[in-house]
């Protein structure tokens, strides 16, 4: 038979804060590679010429805004 104990473990852990650094390292990572490719973004609408960007139904002035239009809730 079994033994489960519900008891949570005290002491400390070295692990623990060695696990919250890495989450806050990969959290970090992840944030810088979606403003890179937000900025990857932005610089491949701006390449367009004024005719494609119309296709596309975005104004060269708002580019910005289409790119981040998630984020700032327009």
């Amino acid at each position: 038979m079994a033994h489960i104990s519900t008891q949570p473990t005290a002491g400390f852990s070295i692990l623990r804060p060695l696990s919250a650094i890495g989450h806050g390292l990969m959290a970090w990572m992840e944030r810088i590679a979606v403003a890179n490719s937000r900025l990857d973004e932005i610089h491949h609408l701006q390449s367009l010429s004024d005719a494609e960007l119309a296709e596309r139904g975005i104004e060269r002035e708002r580019i910005v805004y289409h790119v981040f239009a998630d984020r700032i809730g327009i």
